[in-house]
């Protein structure tokens, strides 16, 4: 367990630092383009672009953070109203089968950046396209693995069975 802890702090010591230079690049830069065309009536030519995919990276990393730590969209009505110990079952159940929809989406995710690697556009910068969208997969991933840390914590930590 020591391991799955170590393994998931070390990402999420990762998630935290980039979000903390994307979010700060992100206001930097959209002060920076709403000063220059309000003042200056010119602009940053890759500024919108920059910003459209850094909210998409924030996004993905925030999922990834929240599922770390549980705080992930969730409907618990019904368990609430389980005894403890179904409750816990519940849980283990619940976070393997959202581990199971993550990979299904990592799955897809893949296959959509195989296409834009065919289809290639080039964004801003040099950077085509799908250099920007692997944060879609990656997500993903990182989200499956959570939750699978997520229900193996619960059957071994917490005894279930």
């Amino acid at each position: 367990m020591k391991f799955i802890n170590a393994i998931d702090g070390f990402i999420a010591k990762l998630e935290n630092i980039l979000i903390i230079i994307l979010l700060s690049l992100m206001v930097i830069i959209s002060f920076l383009q709403v000063i220059l065309r309000n003042l200056f009536e010119t602009g940053i030519l890759w500024a919108d672009p920059f910003l459209r995919y850094v909210v998409l990276w924030i996004a993905f990393i925030g999922a990834s953070l929240a599922t770390r730590e549980d705080r992930h969209i969730n409907i618990d009505v019904f368990a609430r109203l389980l005894p403890p110990g179904l409750r816990k079952f519940s849980s283990a159940i619940t976070n393997f089968f959202a581990s199971v929809v993550c990979l299904l989406l990592l799955r897809a995710s893949i296959d959509f950046v195989k296409m834009e690697i065919d289809f290639p556009s080039v964004v801003f910068l040099g950077l085509k396209n799908w250099m920007l969208e692997l944060i879609i997969p990656i997500g993903f991933g990182l989200m499956s693995l959570r939750f699978l840390f997520r229900a193996v914590k619960v059957v071994f930590i917490k005894n279930i069975f």
